[in-house]
């Protein structure tokens, strides 16, 4: 069986988890923590980096910095994991759902500023796919309604955004605040393992001590007060210096790895055109705005009875494709929560999108001999 992911090892992360060990220190914010946020700063254009447990700790870092109450309203695509909503449910907010585009699953901006009322505290962007959403129309609509943007970048490391200016930015890099994922499905990993970007000075002091379990201890070890004690709300969110030690093996090796997913990406792109044509299915959009980091590639079928044939197809050649989230205002939890109004694109994503295989050391050639021939 061809697995659908695999993940991939550098063969320096038993060295510098040793290293770690070694060191006497490991509970965390020690010498690998500190070589990783440096790496987000220095090559992303990120204000202050914080490594977290995961990137659903990086956005409930975020809610708490932008002081979500009972009664805030956040607008987040239906089509997402559940953590993009479920860390503003957690501080009592009411989530607004948007659609998704038509030729991707991104939020739709076009239909965003509908949705704004007097209490709309934040809009969270996920760039699906590693694909940017179109940030320009985002972040103005921010600025317009004095809102706060938190890019939910869990699958988009190394991607980018052109801006209507010709400036190219990192994802992540764009709005007030931003999460990243190191779960072992994405392209850099730690097994489990988040970052939380904060790109607005205003929260980088406020931040550290939520980071801190609502403690001062960072400015403390700088020097900067004689004591610490409890300020602020805060919980455990900082891994062990295990887990960044490994992810510290991953970055290093970001380009290698980055070269390799790519070179998959393309393969897949140039030889399914024709397969897509004839079976009417369509293959991934990257917008003009956006990069491609090859985090992910799907195909979108025409119905849930094209895609489950496909994929039970696929899997009687021993090869191991997903369909991927299920509309979040469909929900259990939420379907009564939700306003009822129809997210139609989301909806067909949910039943139509279906995920090939993508890993650094797949055999791309042996997927499309299967689907091909």
């Amino acid at each position: 069986m061809i697995p659908f992911n695999k993940p991939y090892l550098t063969g320096e992360e038993t060295k510098y988890i040793t290293d770690a060990v070694a060191s006497g220190k490991i509970s965390g914010n020690g010498k690998y923590t500190q070589k990783c946020q440096q790496f987000f700063e220095d090559r992303f254009g990120i204000k202050k980096a914080l490594l977290t447990t995961s990137c659903t700790d990086a956005l409930e870092m975020a809610a708490i910095l932008i002081n979500i109450k009972e009664g805030d309203e956040v607008i987040v695509p239906s089509y997402t994991f559940v953590s993009t909503a479920n860390a503003f449910v957690l501080r009592g907010a009411k989530i607004v759902f948007a659609d998704s585009r038509k030729d991707h699953p991104n939020i739709d901006e076009t239909k965003l500023e509908s949705l704004i009322t007097s209490k709309t505290k934040a809009i969270v962007p996920v760039h699906y796919a590693g694909i940017a959403c179109e940030m320009d129309t985002i972040m103005d609509l921010a600025k317009k309604y004095n809102l706060f943007v938190i890019e939910d970048a869990a699958q988009a490391i190394d991607s980018y955004y052109v801006g209507k200016d010709g400036v190219k930015k990192a994802l992540g890099s764009i709005g007030h605040l931003a999460a990243f994922s190191f779960h072992e499905t994405k392209n850099i990993i730690s097994g489990e393992g988040g970052l939380l970007a904060v790109n607005d000075e205003q929260f980088i002091k406020r931040a550290e001590i939520i980071w801190e379990k609502g403690t001062n201890r960072s400015s403390f070890f700088r020097g900067e007060v004689d004591k610490y004690g409890w300020v602020d709300i805060g919980s455990s969110f900082l891994p062990s210096e295990v887990i960044a030690a490994f992810l510290w093996a991953q970055l290093e090796n970001l380009d290698k790895i980055q070269s390799v997913r790519k070179q998959h990406w393309e393969k897949y792109q140039n030889n399914l055109k024709t397969f897509a044509i004839d079976h009417n299915v369509a293959l991934p959009v990257i917008p003009d705005y956006a990069t491609n980091n090859a985090h992910m590639f799907y195909l979108v079928c025409q119905n849930i009875e094209q895609r489950t044939a496909l994929i039970e197809k696929l899997r009687k050649q021993n090869i191991h494709p997903v369909f991927h989230y299920i509309s979040l205002h469909s929900s259990p939890f939420y379907e009564g929560k939700h306003d009822g109004r129809n997210l139609s694109e989301t909806d067909r994503f949910t039943d139509c999108l279906v995920r090939l295989p993508l890993f650094y050391e797949l055999n791309v050639d042996t997927v499309l001999n299967q689907m091909l021939y």
